[in-house]
């Protein structure tokens, strides 16, 4: 019998894909598969995004790994190259690569290559993170279309910091400032990230980068995709193992820090922070099993959780499905209970859980 498993659900995935051009009818779409899409898996997620303009991944080796899986769709390194001896793969592969430092300007000025690479030039508008700054942007931009090495046409790009919060004004002062340093200048824009696709339209410009909502998880602060119109992608399910007689006043877990006013049964489950469930998820988080939510009882072992499934345990049974996170549980409610963020908590899938995609 298998235990933790995430269920990968591909037609919600292109459900949210679909969702993404409603939002932004007039923008390609280049479709963010880093940090292995997300916890949901690189290539398998890449081969069901057809409809997608264009890859985006954080280093070389995530892109490399698509063009292994027979993916030809142009593919752009969100962080850009590392090293010039970086640049005859990116060539070889036609990867496009972010130009975001001098660094990187002056390896690309000073390569032997065959042909010239597409670059988007990152700006800094208030990220601080990634991207030159507003007042080195004519030189970067000049002399990128002065090499030999870059494409003529140079994207523009750059990263909100704030666009999860429809109150925070720094979004829309990020937009105004992109959008006065690029005038004049006739080439694609990129700006809006997943909550900038959802809450600043005025951000769109001619590409998105939809990341988390593809996967159904609402990038805005106290929402969930549904919200959105999004499904869930990842359903993580794991089995009961064990059910157990506790007294009253009786410690549970490592520390003995539960304890329940009254007799009670526990499930124990088969998840733990060593398949990626959140180890600070406080007690009475919930999990669902036969429909019905329940409180996770202590600290969160590497491989065992225990749930409070109460005195008469509602016919609950070892071997019964216990839903950890999915369309009936929101992930993005597992992250409050755990004060993270539902990003972190699909990314942390590990190895050991099981992947099953649903056609």
């Amino acid at each position: 019998m298998r235990l933790a498993i995430a269920e990968i659900n591909l037609q919600a995935l292109a459900h949210n894909l679909a969702q993404v051009r409603q939002f932004a009818p007039n923008s390609k779409v280049m479709a963010v598969l880093k940090a292995n899409a997300y916890g949901h898996g690189l290539v398998k997620i890449a081969q069901h995004l057809n409809d997608a303009d264009a890859f985006a991944v954080a280093r070389i080796d995530e892109a490399l790994a698509l063009r292994a899986g027979g993916l030809t769709k142009p593919i752009v390194l969100l962080e850009g190259f590392f090293h010039q001896d970086d640049l005859p793969i990116l060539l070889a592969n036609n990867f496009q690569t972010i130009i975001h430092d001098e660094n990187q300007l002056s390896a690309l000025e000073n390569a032997k290559l065959d042909e010239p690479i597409s670059c988007w030039l990152k700006i800094n508008t208030g990220m601080h993170r990634l991207g030159v700054a507003p007042t080195q942007l004519n030189d970067f931009y000049q002399r990128l279309q002065a090499t030999n090495n870059a494409k003529d046409t140079i994207n523009l790009m750059t990263h909100f910091s704030s666009a999860d919060d429809i109150s925070d004004t720094k979004t829309a002062e990020q937009i105004s400032l992109f959008d006065s340093l690029v005038q004049g200048k006739q080439q694609a824009h990129c700006l809006a990230n997943s909550a900038g696709i959802i809450a600043w339209p005025a951000g769109h410009g001619d590409w998105v980068r939809p990341g988390l909502m593809l996967y159904g998880v609402s990038p805005m602060l106290n929402c969930t995709g549904e919200q959105h119109n999004l499904k869930p992608v990842m359903r993580l399910t794991t089995k009961v193992i064990a059910i157990r007689d506790v007294d009253a006043a009786q410690g549970v877990g490592y520390g003995g820090c539960w304890q329940s006013a009254q007799p009670t049964k526990l499930a124990v489950v088969a998840m733990g922070y060593g398949d990626g469930y959140p180890r600070h998820a406080k007690h009475g988080t919930p999990v669902v099993i036969a429909g019905k939510r329940y409180g996770i009882a202590g600290n969160i072992s590497m491989d065992m959780i225990s749930v409070d499934i109460g005195a008469n345990a509602d016919g609950i049974k070892v071997g019964d499905e216990v839903v950890m996170w999915g369309p009936e549980l929101p992930v993005e409610e597992i992250a409050q209970c755990a004060t993270t963020i539902p990003y972190e908590l699909v990314c942390n899938i590990t190895p050991r859980v099981s992947y099953e995609y649903l056609e």
